[in-house]
């Protein structure tokens, strides 16, 4: 079965529609509102409406983006309610995602010929980066693969010893030199050490600065560099994890990291405490990177495998 399916059941819809609570109430009841009265859309209509997205954070470009073709399918004389504003809103963000590489991949059918598969785990402290990484590893091992986890965010003891205490929790391999050990190194001997003890997977954690773009770039392509000097297919996957209840601030992150490295994939955590779940389509949207996963809660299975047309319904169904 497609880890899609196994790891998609009734509960983990439930932790979904749960995970959206706010956005949805957040978005509906101004949608709702924004039609009273209305016998036309109208300038005023899609100002109101523009204002309403921008508060979700779907972002500017985003929002102008879906204001635009709102505007191409209705004429300005046309009486729309809740109920249509609604699906058409739904059909644009679902269309947004598809259209910028978001496609619902089985993320865990990993390609046999390529062993180890390494991930590199980048973005700011805070953002619930290790504690992705823990979950993350956790269903890898559900899935059956064997894993291990490399501390190369060696700036911060705490981010050395928490990700150890999650290899313990989830029963995988872990690879660690300490504190201020040379990221890069560590990154080159977790690939190493997944080579000799033939882990299927290899998930890194970098370290979470976000100080100067030049810096930041520096650092981050001598990771790079460093694992693919070990093994040539690596990194097979760089991802960002951003935290969604930062709202704006998430947008900037995103644009230091994917100016600095190669970013393939997105983490979105945190959105069951924010009414801005708005803020993946903009993401997504706006730096054309798909979303891999979405953290709806603080269970192992809450870091969900991201399921575009689920994700949508669950901000527009009651």
């Amino acid at each position: 079965m497609s880890i899609l399916n196994r790891f998609f059941g009734k509960k983990e819809k439930e932790d979904l529609n749960k995970g959206l609570e706010k956005t949805r109430e957040s978005l509906l009841g101004r949608l709702s509102r924004l039609v009273v009265g209305k016998s036309s859309v109208d300038d005023d209509f899609l100002d109101e409406l523009e204002a309403i997205l921008m508060s979700s954070d779907v972002g500017l470009e985003t929002t102008n983006k879906i204001i635009q073709r709102v505007q191409q399918k209705v004429s300005t004389s046309k009486y729309i309610n809740a109920s249509e504003l609604n699906e058409m809103l739904r059909g644009e963000m679902v269309a947004l995602l598809a259209e910028n590489n978001t496609t619902d991949v089985d993320f865990f059918a990993l390609p046999k010929e390529v062993k180890p598969y390494v991930i590199l785990v980048v973005g700011v402290n805070g953002v619930g980066k290790t504690t992705s990484i823990g979950k993350l590893a956790f269903q890898f091992k559900e899935a059956g693969f064997n894993v291990v986890l490399g501390a190369a965010d060696t700036f911060r003891a705490a981010a050395v010893d928490q990700l150890k205490i999650w290899s313990e929790r989830v029963s995988c391999h872990f690879y660690g030199k300490g504190m201020n050990a040379d990221p890069a190194a560590v990154a080159y001997e977790t690939v190493q050490y997944a080579i000799e003890n033939n882990c299927d997977i290899a998930i890194i954690d970098t370290a979470g600065r976000l100080h100067t773009k030049v810096n930041l770039m520096n650092e981050l392509s001598k990771i790079k560099r460093s694992v693919t000097k070990k093994l040539a297919t690596a990194p097979n996957e760089v991802i960002l994890v951003l935290d969604a209840t930062t709202g704006q601030n998430a947008f900037e992150q995103a644009k230091h990291f994917t100016e600095a490295t190669d970013v393939s994939g997105l983490i979105l955590t945190k959105l069951d405490g924010t009414a801005k779940g708005g803020v993946a389509i903009g993401i997504s949207d706006q730096f054309k990177i798909p979303i891999r996963f979405i953290g709806v809660g603080e269970g192992m299975h809450q870091l969900q495998v991201f399921r575009k047309r689920d994700y949508v319904d669950a901000i527009f169904d009651k």
